[in-house]
């Protein structure tokens, strides 16, 4: 088997195909609605693993909120600013980036945790808690399932995914000073066969007043 591709070289080269495969999730558009109905108008949003700008930054952007869009991948970045010109897109690693402390009225992480380990998740959805002002909401996705470390083919590729099962996933939110207001779960099939049907977790927050 290769060596796991890192983030940045999986959504390089898997580009538009990972927007077309997975952009029809139900439970990520509720999400996104969640957010939309919780931030005030013209409120800034932080997107971090922004990918492609759909559905996402698209959504949030048409909505009238102010998004900021993060991601490891330059090409992802490059689709996204073509693909949503009414928000700002920027290359960093989340992991190595800092985000403003007490910017955004709120923030999303869908799904892009996946690649780091738990450590990292723990440090980073610190960090995108403390970018939230006070009483700002924070919208976390992932695949719910007890992996740490494992190596395994996806849409193609050689990867390493670590993940939490759901109250875990739940707790590591907690950690991080969130309250947790609200959390779904669904499974979806995504648009391709490169990938498995596969279960999704939403976890909604806020940080505390």
């Amino acid at each position: 088997m290769q060596e796991p591709a890192s983030a940045a070289e999986l959504f390089d080269a898997l580009g538009k195909e990972y927007e077309t495969a997975f952009a029809g999730a139900e439970g990520q558009r509720r999400s996104v609605e969640w957010m939309i109905g919780q931030v005030p108008d013209g409120g800034r949003v932080l997107d971090v693993g922004s990918g492609t700008g759909r559905p996402v930054a698209a959504a949030l952007a048409a909505a009238g909120l102010r998004v900021t869009g993060m991601d490891v991948s330059p090409v992802m970045v490059e689709l996204a600013a073509r693909q949503v010109p009414e928000a700002r897109f920027v290359r960093a690693d989340i992991r190595a980036e800092v985000p403003e402390p007490g910017r955004y009225e709120g923030a999303c992480a869908y799904f892009s945790l996946l690649q780091m380990s738990r450590e990292e998740q723990r440090a980073v959805v610190a960090r995108i808690a403390g970018s939230l002002v006070p009483g700002g909401v924070c919208a976390l996705g992932t695949v719910p399932l007890d992996l740490d470390g494992v190596v395994g083919t996806w849409m193609g590729h050689t990867v390493r995914l670590t993940s939490f099962p759901p109250d875990g996933f739940v707790r590591l939110a907690e950690d991080a000073g969130l309250d947790v207001v609200e959390v779904n779960e669904e499974v979806f099939t995504p648009a391709t066969e490169l990938a498995r049907v596969e279960p999704q977790l939403y976890v909604h927050c806020r940080r505390p007043a």
